[in-house]
């Protein structure tokens, strides 16, 4: 797509810019507008009267969610997601987001509106030049940026943009801040934008030694695959699945990758971690070799798995290198170098079926006898009436790890929780975001579960949803706490206090009274909530469900469980 203009305007950069997102097949860019970025939505407007198929601006309600919409918009394309912002405290409520998207490895370009070049450190408005003074927003978002730089003169916008979309596309944010001087300036470039193809490294050595690992595993005995989020990265689904076939193995997922191989699936033994499944333990336990494929099994991943883990040859495949010792073959295109070792492996043989599909082992938690719903209960009534290909987005807390342990995700669908920083609220922003690419023509309904907590930080995003009329469903479970925290005063402080349970609230009847035309509720029994839930499934555009649960009741996450049953 070529730079637009209107009224007989020169081009600018912010057209160069918006025509370059196009290109990207990027179909909307997420951000809040303010003075020192207006320029770019000014542009995007443009570019849509010449071309309806242009990329669409979206306003957000915060710059954190902004950011989140922006990931999650990227998560469910396997491609880039864009975010804009204007300088000062709307460039610094990127932080959260963007940190979120560097842990994750999720790509993302951010561009930053600045102050004008000709007022850096001469006591401008929101100045974070570095000048006279002020801080350097260019030093502070280089630690969590794959790719950071602040640019000068109009003519060097194009090579800063290409540097940074490949820094993205390998995986996290880059941040181009822009003065808004340069913004407007003419700029007529010698050759429209074209992204680099991505660069993908085969370790074809690393390779190797994988093949002949799980070759020599697979005549032994009993392969386990833990796969991640980085097999719906690179859109790796189908290869997965034949290497498991290939091999006869045990599958299980980490907590943020449940829908890369689910319980339909043969030899699925459950989640990974702190929130995992008995199941897999056990597979691990008589297995000859482990294969990691696109995690690098962090704590949550490898919560109770590490003496198991130290006893088993582990070999791994992805981007990174995992925290735990292993034979590891560097891979940014998991879907090619799967498919190579399937081929490879393949020969036909079979030395132990894989178990059929079956919902793995839970974890046994305490009886609660409190208010509301139980969550096990809660997550089975959602599962039951999600439709074909839905797509799921679960905050942390409580909340998340019940849905990480209960909740199958539908065949086609996407699972996503933000466990790289685990903020809290991400889940409203990202399930926009992604409802945004998945929803166009499709119709298909996205589903935002997440706790009070995380809805008081960033639930008002949902106005977003109510504007542009997207199929989301919001469920909110309100158990007047910061649950989790609750928790641990219990375990690991005596229960002697809480700072974390708050007065009662009723969220589902202030939303509706906040939004007259959205379909909001309560539900407090089973039978209250199967009927919001089917009632959502059917509805065209956003709804909200409100779940009273319980603040004692303990999920389904090891760590605790091990602690009480210790003492």
């Amino acid at each position: 797509m070529e730079s637009t203009t209107n009224n007989n305007r020169p081009p600018r950069v912010v057209d160069y810019l918006v025509a370059a997102i196009a290109t990207l097949g990027v179909r909307h860019v997420f951000g809040v507008d303010g003075a020192n970025i207006e320029d770019v939505y000014d542009a995007l407007f443009d570019a849509g009267l010449a071309d309806p198929d242009s990329p669409v601006g979206v306003v957000a309600k915060h710059e954190f969610a902004a950011a989140t919409m922006a990931d999650g918009y990227a998560r469910s394309t396997s491609g880039i997601g864009v975010v804009v912002a204007t300088s000062g405290g709307g460039a610094m409520n990127l932080v959260a987001g963007l940190a979120e998207s560097f842990a994750s490895r999720v790509p993302v370009l951010a561009l930053v509106g600045q102050p004008p070049t000709t007022l850096e450190g001469q006591g401008a408005f929101q100045d974070t030049s570095g000048r006279a003074g002020t801080f350097d927003l260019e030093q502070t978002l280089a630690t969590m940026t794959r790719y950071c730089a602040r640019v000068h003169r109009p003519g060097d916008i194009a090579e800063h943009l290409a540097r940074a979309v490949a820094a993205a596309q390998r995986g996290g944010p880059a941040v181009l801040l822009l003065p808004k001087d340069v913004q407007q300036a003419e700029y007529r470039p010698s050759a429209p934008f074209r992204a680099a193809k991505a660069a993908h490294l085969h370790d074809l050595h690393g390779v190797g030694l994988v093949r002949d690992t799980l070759a020599a595993g697979h005549r032994a005995g009993k392969v386990v695959i833990i796969a991640g989020d980085q097999v719906a990265r690179d859109d790796a689904r189908s290869e997965l699945r034949q290497l498991a076939a290939a091999l006869d193995a045990s599958v299980g997922v980490a907590p943020d990758a449940k829908d890369v191989y689910g319980q339909h699936e043969p030899g699925y033994r459950g989640v990974a971690g702190i929130m995992g499944h008995p199941d897999l333990h056990e597979a691990l336990r008589h297995a000859a070799v482990c294969l990691l494929v696109g995690t690098r099994m962090p704590v949550t991943t490898r919560g109770g798995l590490d003496e198991l883990l130290a006893g088993t040859v582990v070999t791994s495949i992805g981007a990174e290198p995992p925290h735990i010792r292993s034979t590891h073959a560097v891979s940014t295109d998991l879907a090619a170098d799967l498919a190579e070792l399937s081929a490879a492996l393949a020969d036909g043989s079979s030395r132990e079926p894989a178990r059929p599909p079956s919902a793995p082992e839970v974890l046994a938690v305490p009886t609660a006898s409190g208010p509301g719903l139980r969550y096990r209960d809660a997550v089975e009534a959602i599962a039951a009436t999600l439709p074909p290909e839905a797509d799921v987005f679960a905050d942390a807390g409580n909340t998340g790890a019940a849905v990480v342990h209960h909740l199958p995700v539908p065949p086609g669908g996407r699972f996503v929780v933000a466990l790289g920083m685990g903020g809290m609220g991400y889940a409203f922003g990202a399930g926009i975001g992604s409802a945004f690419a998945r929803s166009a023509g499709t119709g298909r309904r996205t589903y935002v579960i997440a706790g009070d907590g995380a809805f008081y930080m960033h639930g008002m995003e949902i106005h977003t949803a109510i504007e542009h009329d997207l199929p989301i469903t919001f469920v909110v479970f309100n158990n007047n706490a910061h649950a989790m925290c609750v928790t641990r005063e219990q375990l690991f402080y005596r229960d002697r206090y809480s700072f974390n349970r708050f007065r009662p609230t009723h969220i589902g009847e202030g939303i509706a009274a906040m939004f007259p035309d959205l379909p909001a509720c309560t539900a407090g029994t089973r039978g209250e909530l199967d009927r919001a839930l089917r009632a959502a499934a059917e509805s065209r555009g956003p709804t909200f469900i409100e779940v009273d649960c319980d603040p004692d009741e303990m999920p389904p996450f090891a760590p605790f469980l091990a602690v009480r049953n210790a003492g």
